[in-house]
């Protein structure tokens, strides 16, 4: 439209219309008369609207979630930082926990049986070496180490060494078939020697045949002259069953070791034999069995406190 004067009057006329439709319908209030105008456009351009809106809002969802989708990135990342943190601690503290535990145990059956001990850890296992049931330890020649020393851990007796390096030697674990260690049974002293069976209980054959042993009993080793391979008391293992060997100058006896090979960490080699032995001292022990009820029946009453009447002390169902 060309600006002229006709152009300008239109518009102020415009204008003036406007504010008095404006001023109609404040004034009408729920009344006026454009009401219905309005519902009508509000017909019309409400279904308008929600379309448009419903079409904008996931478009504007999307832009907000690039917007933001660096920073949760990064809250996630940090999050997973600290998580990997919190478990790296609590891995180390257990595991510290674990070691501590170890070598209490392994210093405290060291200091009962008077070994010496070079104290070394386990870092490898099995196949490595070309046995069966061996390990290898961090621990040498270097470290005053020789071959066909004891090998205990806190438990009782782990092997001996067959190998060694400077730096590292093998352990020839008590489980492996080809193992053979002298023993003695505890309080009876009777002389058996204990065989390697894999991932199964030892075998001890007693060379008393009329031998008296029962499952629950235990052994220790017998030990070697100048304690190699074994110094004497090392607990061994405790018996889980008697074979039935009639006619025969022999008793053999299965037996639970007391060590448990598969989670072997902590270990001690016995650099020098104890001067006495030990007999039965290292074994942990014995559980005391729970009192009987006849025998918790038969036992004394309890002291009366003294200046307590003895009437006054005695059960409420007694008579006058």
């Amino acid at each position: 439209m060309r600006d002229t004067r006709e152009s300008r009057l239109l518009l102020i006329l415009l204008v003036a219309v406007a504010f008095a439709l404006i001023t109609v319908d404040i004034k009408g209030g729920e009344s006026s008369p454009l009401n219905g105008a309005r519902k009508s456009a509000a017909q019309v351009l409400g279904p308008v609207e929600r379309s448009a809106a419903g079409a904008v809002d996931p478009i504007a969802r999307t832009i907000r979630a690039i917007r933001d989708s660096g920073t949760e990135q990064q809250r996630l990342d940090q999050i997973g930082a600290e998580n990997n943190e919190l478990r790296q601690k609590l891995a180390s503290s257990d595991t510290a926990t674990g070691r501590t535990k170890q070598l209490d145990d392994l210093l405290r059956t060291a200091g009962t049986g008077g070994y010496t001990i070079k104290a070394a850890q386990v870092i490898a296992i099995g196949a490595a070496q070309g046995f069966s049931w061996t390990i290898t330890i961090d621990a040498g020649s270097d470290d005053g180490l020789q071959r066909d020393m004891t090998v205990i851990n806190g438990q009782g007796l782990v092997g001996r060494v067959t190998t060694v390096a400077p730096t590292t030697s093998t352990v020839l674990l008590a489980t492996d078939p080809g193992f053979t260690a002298g023993t003695r049974m505890e309080g009876s002293g009777e002389i058996g020697f204990a065989a390697g069976e894999g991932a199964g209980p030892m075998k001890v054959e007693l060379l008393n045949g009329k031998a008296e042993v029962k499952a629950g009993d235990r052994l220790v080793t017998f030990g070697s002259q100048s304690g190699r391979p074994f110094v004497p008391g090392v607990p061994v293992g405790k018996v889980l069953q008697v074979q039935a060997t009639p006619g025969e100058l022999t008793k053999t006896v299965l037996v639970q070791p007391f060590v448990s090979f598969t989670r072997l960490d902590l270990v001690g080699v016995v650099v020098v034999p104890p001067r006495t032995d030990p007999r039965d001292s290292v074994l942990p022990p014995v559980p005391s069995a729970p009192a009987s009820p006849a025998a918790q029946a038969a036992a004394p009453a309890a002291p009366v406190p003294s200046g307590v009447p003895q009437q006054a002390a005695a059960s409420p169902s007694g008579g006058n």
